[in-house]
C-alpha cells in the first residue's frame, strides 16, 4: 500500500513539472508574439492555455483521490496540500502568458507596445523565461539552491516593471496615447505577476524541504 501511495505522489509531482514546462513555453511564445507582432503565435498561446487548465483539473482530481483513499497525515498531507496550492500558482502563470498574447491580438495589426518599450519588454521576457526554467528545475529536482535564484530573478522583474513607469514619465505628451499607456502598464504587470507566482511555488517547495514557512506573496498584507 505504501508503494502505491509513493507512486501516486510521484505522479502528482510529475504533473507539476509538466505544467511548469508548459507555462514556461507559453511565456516564451507570448514574448515572441509581443516582440514580432505575430498574431498566429499569439492565438496559439491563447488556445493552448486550455490544456494548462485541464492539467490543473487532473492534478486536483488526483490529489483529492489520494486524500480520500490514503488519508495522509503529517508530512504526506503537507505534500498534497502544497501540490494543490502550487498547481493554482502555475495555472495562474499560464493565464498571465495568455493575457500578454491577448494584448497582441487586441491591438493587431498595430504592435501591442510602442517602440520605446521594446527593449524593456524583451528584458522582461528573458527574465520570465529564466524564472520559469528555474521553477522547472526546482520542481524536477527539489533543492533549496533554486529558491534564492527565483527570488533574485523576481527582483529583476520588479525593477523592470518600475522601469516601464519611468519610460512613461520620460515621454512627451504627444509621444504616447492613453490607450498605449494602459497597454504597457497591463503587459508589464502580467510579466511581474508571472515572477510573483513562481516565487509562490518556490516558497511552497522550500517549506516542504525545510519546514520554514514564509507566506506566499499573494497572502502577504498590503503595505
Amino acid at each position: 500500500m505504501r508503494e502505491v501511495f509513493k507512486n501516486e505522489l510521484d505522479a502528482i509531482a510529475d504533473e507539476l513539472v509538466s505544467m511548469a514546462r508548459q507555462v514556461t513555453a507559453a511565456i516564451d511564445s507570448a514574448t515572441t508574439a509581443l516582440e514580432t507582432n505575430d498574431l498566429p503565435l499569439a492565438e496559439q498561446v491563447i488556445s493552448g492555455d486550455a490544456s494548462v487548465d485541464a492539467m490543473q483539473a487532473e492534478l486536483d482530481q488526483k490529489s483529492a483521490q489520494v486524500l480520500a483513499l490514503q488519508a495522509p497525515v503529517a508530512a504526506d498531507l503537507r505534500v498534497i496540500i502544497s501540490a494543490l496550492k502550487m498547481s493554482v500558482a502555475i495555472e495562474r502563470m499560464g493565464d498571465l502568458a495568455r493575457h500578454i498574447a491577448a494584448q497582441v491580438r487586441i491591438r493587431y495589426p498595430e504592435p501591442a507596445v510602442p517602440a520605446q518599450f521594446s527593449e524593456v519588454f524583451s528584458q522582461m521576457g528573458r527574465a520570465a523565461h529564466r524564472i520559469g526554467e528555474a521553477m522547472i528545475t526546482l520542481l524536477d529536482d527539489p533543492g533549496t539552491a533554486a529558491v534564492p535564484m527565483i527570488a533574485a530573478i523576481d527582483e529583476e522583474l520588479d525593477t523592470l516593471h518600475l522601469r516601464v513607469f519611468t519610460i512613461i514619465g520620460e515621454l512627451a505628451a504627444g509621444d504616447i496615447t492613453p490607450s498605449q499607456i494602459a497597454d504597457v502598464t497591463l503587459i508589464s504587470r502580467y510579466f511581474e505577476r508571472f515572477g510573483d507566482q513562481a516565487v509562490n511555488v518556490s516558497r511552497r517547495v522550500e517549506y516542504l524541504l525545510t519546514g520554514n514557512w514564509e507566506p506566499a506573496l499573494s497572502q502577504r498584507p498590503q503595505q
